[in-house]
């Protein structure tokens, strides 16, 4: 019987693949508002990465509310129905161990908008433009 090889490569590819399933789940979750709290139900939430550590025990949870508005009360709901999530994604995804969630605002956008700001300014477009 062969052996399956494992490599830095697939690892990584395995935690990409686990993080997406993640980010799914949860965004269904968010999405059907199965989970029931108030500021959740009112606010549209976008998970746009989840990050898995190497033995699958953690995730980082990047989550965006819509428009940017009211995000620390948006996060302080989703680490309080921590819990829940969690919950959810093990039976979901039946690995052999529940990952522990831990959700951080996406700055993302943030850094996007800062950097299109910079290439705008008109010192640095009139380098460009030769």
């Amino acid at each position: 019987m062969a052996k399956f090889q494992t490599s830095p490569e697939t690892r990584s590819v395995r935690l990409l693949k686990v993080g997406e399933q993640v980010r799914h789940i949860l965004s269904e979750l968010l999405t059907r508002q199965e989970v029931h709290d108030d500021v959740l139900s009112a606010h549209t939430v976008s998970v746009t990465e989840v990050r898995m550590s190497p033995d699958l025990r953690h995730a980082t949870v990047f989550v965006k509310a819509l428009l940017g508005e009211d995000e620390a009360i948006v996060l302080k709901a989703l680490r309080t129905n921590t819990a829940f999530f969690q919950r959810e994604v093990a039976q979901r995804l039946r690995l052999k161990y529940a990952a522990k969630l831990k959700f951080l605002p996406d700055e993302s956008f943030d850094e996007a908008n800062r950097i299109e700001q910079l290439l705008s300014d008109p010192k640095v477009l009139r380098d460009l433009e030769d």
